[in-house]
């Protein structure tokens, strides 16, 4: 028996025909008298239990770590590694990750220290030498009774955890998904650039911000010049990719936190929060600057070459301003300023004047 080996007692069972629901159970038995671990096994041969037994403390524990047993029924004195340390190296590993939950029987010769002791530490049951079969008999079956209800609860438990994660995934997949489609809903498809929807409602929440706190606030509009003129020479495919290239580069040439978007055919609009007057009109220039220096190539179907040049005008105006007392006014100012952009020969900035100024 000290071998460690597991027995099941099948000779009794056929003899009795008795077994119960807890039939091939992994008893340990754990004493340093061999005849205490045949009483024990003898006592309970009959119910079909599968038995392992250990003459020490740590040979019960190399049992513990490759059988997983359903209950320890377990001496207390033993020599070296007694009943009490095992009991608290077990139940201190107790964790899913460790022995998980094993229900242990101490016993003793001796009448009460050891048993408070040993409760103290977890053990979940104490007998007392000589004890009645019939009693420890009713206390195995309680014991496995309390590993299978354990058992059940820890195998939900991992259920309810497994389905909690898919659900954690699945609402994950779902919230990126919804991020997603909004952002779909508010992108130019051609440009990549936010679309006018977008831009109108950042622009009422950005020129808000900017009459509550007193904070400045540039609203830039851009057109490409002669936009109809590039369709009709070169194609629509070709127009497509000066709008591609042309909001590449006013992106590049603005802040992260300054909000473009595609305002409708060849215009792009821009909101520079936190930008005044004199800093709204230098980025102007910078985006005036980097599309006019823009090469680009167009590709006839013989296989020709032809380097394009393109340029855009640019309207720019301010709030707060008190003569811009809404979202209309700051758009129209801003629009008023890209036509007369326009007509005063078009690749350049106009701002809209502060009150007072020349």
């Amino acid at each position: 028996m000290a071998d460690g080996s597991i027995r099941k007692t099948g000779e009794t069972v056929r003899r009795t025909g008795s077994t119960t629901s807890y039939a091939n159970r992994t008893i340990l038995v754990v004493d340093d008298d061999p005849a205490n671990i045949t009483h024990v096994r003898d006592g309970l041969a009959s119910h079909g239990y599968r038995f392992r037994e250990a003459l020490d403390g740590a040979e019960a524990l190399r049992s513990v770590r490759e059988v997983r047993p359903d209950l320890i029924i377990m001496d207390v004195e033993m020599p070296r590694l007694g009943g009490v340390e095992v009991c608290r190296i077990i139940k201190a590993n107790g964790g899913e990750g460790g022995f998980g939950f094993i229900p242990i029987i101490l016993v003793t010769a001796r009448q009460a220290g050891g048993k408070i002791e040993g409760l103290e530490l977890g053990a979940d049951d104490y007998l007392v030498k000589p004890f009645d079969m019939l009693e420890l008999s009713a206390r195995v079956k309680s014991m496995l009774r309390l590993k299978a209800l354990q058992d059940t609860l820890m195998e939900k438990n991992r259920e309810l955890d497994h389905k909690n994660r898919e659900l954690d995934r699945a609402n994950k997949e779902l919230a990126q998904k919804r991020e997603e489609l909004l952002a779909l809903t508010r992108t130019d498809a051609l440009t990549g650039l936010s679309n006018r929807r977008y831009f109108e409602e950042r622009l009422a929440e950005e020129f808000a911000r900017a009459t509550r706190y007193r904070s400045p606030l540039a609203l830039v509009m851009l057109d490409i010049d002669h936009f109809k003129r590039l369709n009709d020479s070169y194609g629509h495919p070709f127009g497509d990719e000066v709008l591609r290239t042309v909001a590449r580069t006013v992106k590049g040439k603005l802040r992260e936190v300054d909000f473009v978007a595609r305002y409708g055919g060849e215009e792009i609009i821009a909101l520079l929060p936190e930008t005044g007057p004199k800093e709204a009109l230098g980025a102007c220039e910078r985006v005036r600057e980097a599309i006019a220096a823009l090469q680009l190539e167009h590709r006839a179907q013989d296989g020709s070459r032809k380097e394009v040049r393109c340029t855009a005008s640019l309207g720019v105006a301010n709030a707060p301003d008190p003569r811009l007392v809404g979202v209309e006014d700051l758009l129209r100012a801003a629009d008023t300023c890209l036509y007369e952009a326009k007509a005063a020969g078009r690749n350049c900035v106009r701002q809209y004047q502060e009150e007072g100024s020349n």
